[in-house]
């Protein structure tokens, strides 16, 4: 059995080493805001039950055991923000702590109730996708809106920071998942860009806003 806290550092592990596949015991303790010796204690017990590779001043990485239970967590966490904002009629910008409590229920069969009752649904409200039951997960292709050229029309698919502040920002202009935005402009001092979207909605989105906006090119 693993317990909340153990959880809890295999899913932060998890988006830790997404992109790279390892990470360091210094970004494990920022993210979670608790202290490197700590973090080093709990990296050896995950270690001792074959979730992480640790090794001293060497980057963590999760064994296939460890990415498998992370999976598994992110899963019911994902499912139980969908069933907040579908079934329970909560805004997106509200669900992610009250999933947080719920994703440590040990009843697989509670989340696969929950998956059927959604109608099986490949991603969570954020845009960010959900794994099956085997804790697969499937892969996209978003990429940032900074990226983008003037010109271009792309869609926006997910959010690369679900904190609730970031939610409200984007709930005062209207802008939510699935809009087709148009660039318009982009400022080469500051790289903001101006974007039309919605009903000729017109904003200005700093670099910093468009560096968590993912989208898809409307040909994808």
């Amino acid at each position: 059995m693993i317990s909340q806290t153990e959880e809890n550092y295999l899913k932060t592990l998890f988006a830790l080493t997404r992109v790279t596949g390892e990470a360091s015991v210094n970004e494990l303790s920022k993210q979670l805001n608790i202290k490197m010796p700590t973090v080093n204690s709990m990296m050896k017990r995950l270690a001792e039950k074959d979730l992480v590779i640790y090794e001293s001043y060497k980057p963590l990485k999760l064994t296939a055991k460890g990415q498998h239970e992370a999976a598994l967590i992110l899963r019911k966490h994902r499912l139980t923000e969908m069933f907040l904002v579908q079934k329970m009629g909560f805004g997106w910008e509200e669900v992610h702590p009250i999933a947080e409590q719920i994703e440590h229920i040990q009843s697989p069969a509670f989340f696969n109730k929950m998956d059927a009752l959604l109608g099986f649904p490949k991603y969570d409200p954020h845009g960010s996708p959900i794994p099956d039951i085997y804790g697969v997960i499937e892969a996209d292709n978003y990429v940032k809106l900074s990226t983008c050229s003037v010109g271009q029309q792309v869609t926006f698919r997910a959010v690369g920071d679900s904190s609730e502040d970031f939610l409200r920002f984007l709930n005062q202009r209207d802008l939510a998942l699935g809009s087709t935005l148009t660039i318009l402009g982009m400022e080469a001092f500051d790289r903001s860009m101006t974007v039309l979207y919605g009903d000729n909605i017109k904003e200005t989105f700093s670099h910093l806003v468009c560096e968590k906006i993912l989208i898809a090119h409307l040909s994808d």
